[in-house]
């Protein structure tokens, strides 16, 4: 449904000289500078999945999903999204897409949002029938049905959040580009957005592209990720074999029994890398090849009440690519 080949977007912007002589130069002539916000990026997404994109900020995440919305022109390198170019804004290409994005609200502050609605009815032109399904279908995995007649500055952040999601759903799109949709939202909004969207997939079958800072987002919605450095793509595959390429290590927490003796830190080094030791814990990374032999030698030495074997967190194995600035992703 998503299709790119060598998408390219430069930006033409002004270099300002430092101190008061290079501002009143500037006046005169400024320098201009080319930014390349996204160079030579391909990668297609099919009906029915989740791709997430990350990158740090600046790495042209948003850059290319406005392009892929045909919000904005690429520079070269081409795109298909369900058959057409975005950036043309052919109308039976927007009556087939739906952008998210999580720090912009397209809904009217003072109004309802069900009088938002009737206004997207007209401009989607969706029969009557087909949208008062879409509506009950939304707002009920949503649990929002009676919220949708309060004016929308009197509702909390997380459900005009869930609003703005019915506003874009409303004419069922193949495509959906969800930029940042749970920023700002607390833990149980976040929780419900995710379960939605999953929920939204499984009937519907759409492609959809995700970008977000939170690795919960990633790790719950995606089990393919495409990452961004520098504007270039430098990985395109499952999350799992980044987690199993870059997570070359566990740890193994055991948590002891009261006034129970442990040998001394020196004394597991064997073991692994032992990270932290007091009266109630002990924490040991471990070489994930290492990690049966490591929990077993564990549980003979020590006086163990519990014994945890955790994955290392997502987002450090991301930042970790994000900063290895030269090395390939395999």
């Amino acid at each position: 449904m998503i299709e790119v080949n060598r998408l390219s977007k430069t930006f033409t912007v002004y270099k300002k000289a430092p101190g008061l002589v290079g501002s009143l130069k500037s006046l005169v002539k400024r320098e201009q500078v080319e930014k390349h916000a996204v160079k030579e990026v391909s990668f297609r997404v099919g009906g029915g999945e989740i791709v997430g994109l990350l990158g740090a900020n600046g790495a042209g995440k948003t850059t290319l999903t406005k392009m892929l919305a045909g919000i904005i022109h690429p520079t070269s390198g081409d795109a298909e999204v369900l058959g057409y170019r975005p950036w043309e804004r052919d109308d039976r290409f927007r009556s087939q897409i739906a952008l998210i994005m999580g720090q912009k609200a397209q809904l009217w502050w003072d109004l309802p949002a069900a009088d938002s609605f009737l206004l997207l009815q007209e401009i989607y032109k969706i029969p009557e029938a087909t949208y008062r399904d879409n509506l009950a279908y939304l707002s009920s995995v949503l649990g929002i049905e009676k919220e949708l007649n309060v004016q929308l500055r009197r509702l909390s952040l997380g459900e005009r959040m869930k609003m703005e999601l019915i506003a874009a759903l409303l004419h069922g799109p193949r495509v959906v580009y969800l930029d940042e949709p749970t920023i700002g939202l607390d833990l149980t909004a976040q929780r419900a957005i995710r379960d939605f969207i999953l929920a939204y997939r499984e009937e519907h079958r759409p492609a959809m592209l995700l970008t977000s800072h939170y690795m919960e987002d990633i790790q719950r919605l995606c089990k393919r990720i495409v990452i961004l450095r520098d504007g270039e793509l430098v990985y395109d595959g499952s999350l799992a074999r980044v987690v199993e390429r870059y997570a070359t290590h566990k740890v193994v927490t055991v948590h002891l029994r009261r006034d129970a003796d442990c040998p001394a830190a020196a004394e597991l080094g064997d073991l692994g890398e032992v990270v932290s030791l007091d009266a109630d814990a002990l924490r040991v990374r471990v070489p994930r090849a290492e990690v049966a032999n490591a929990a077993s030698e564990l549980l003979n030495r020590c006086s163990v009440a519990d014994l945890l074997i955790e994955e290392p967190d997502v987002g450090e194995i991301i930042e970790r690519i994000l900063t290895a600035r030269g090395e390939a992703v395999t």
